[in-house]
């Protein structure tokens, strides 16, 4: 399965997701909507929610729980872990199972995400428009997320550049990433996020903008 993870935000709340490229899918994650639409406190609590509607649907018979996937997302503690996943049609079930005042506007927000990936995969444009819409709503100043969206146009052409000499490999991609990491910061990819505190947070959005444009410079090189 050729899958990119992405983090997703509704309401500030955030909703891993995966987009399957063979299947032209979209897969989100059971636990984290059921933390959205009954609004539980933790992690840990939304997924005990799932548990126990999860069982619940198993013994009415329900296709429901059959229909769920299961692929590698990253938790809490920054680790890949297996997590039940639905694709649109079963999610919009697993919510008709929840009484929530959420089930509606976060059904919207699920097709709305669909819709949203053809519209890109027509006009690029759209998806760099989606993400300076998200990071605003995040609170970042208007100075940081410029920053942030070349580094991201930085990053693609580096990506490429490393396809094109035959990088195909996941891990490939990971050690090229922390030798350039190691370059300018002194710091692995997981030392930086150590160093930082982070866990499941993605790094580049915690950098500042010396840190970003530093990053940048380096990848910026490496690819010329």
């Amino acid at each position: 399965m050729s899958d990119i993870e992405i983090i997703q935000l509704f309401e500030s709340k955030k909703v891993r997701t995966v987009w399957d490229e063979e299947k032209q899918e979209w897969f989100f994650s059971i636990v984290d909507v059921c933390g959205v639409l009954t609004d539980q406190p933790t992690h840990e609590r939304a997924r005990n929610y799932w548990k126990v509607l999860k069982n619940r649907l198993k013994k009415e018979g329900s296709e429901v729980v059959t229909n769920c996937n299961r692929l590698k997302l990253v938790a809490e503690d920054g680790k890949s872990r297996e997590t039940d996943v639905a694709d649109m049609a079963t999610m919009f079930r697993v919510i008709e199972s929840i009484p929530s005042k959420k089930a509606e506007p976060i059904k919207v927000w699920i097709a709305k995400i669909a819709a949203e990936r053809v519209n890109q995969a027509i006009d690029p444009e759209r998806s760099i428009d989606q993400a300076v819409a998200d990071y605003r709503r995040l609170g970042y100043s208007e100075a940081w997320i410029n920053q942030r969206i070349k580094t991201i146009e930085i990053r693609k052409g580096l990506t490429d550049e490393w396809k094109r000499g035959g990088v195909t490999k996941e891990v490939d991609f990971a050690f090229l990433t922390d030798l350039m990491s190691k370059t300018w910061s002194g710091l692995t990819t997981k030392e930086y996020k150590k160093y930082k505190g982070l866990t499941k947070e993605n790094l580049r959005d915690n950098m500042t903008n010396m840190e970003l444009l530093l990053n940048a410079l380096a990848e910026e090189t490496a690819t010329d």
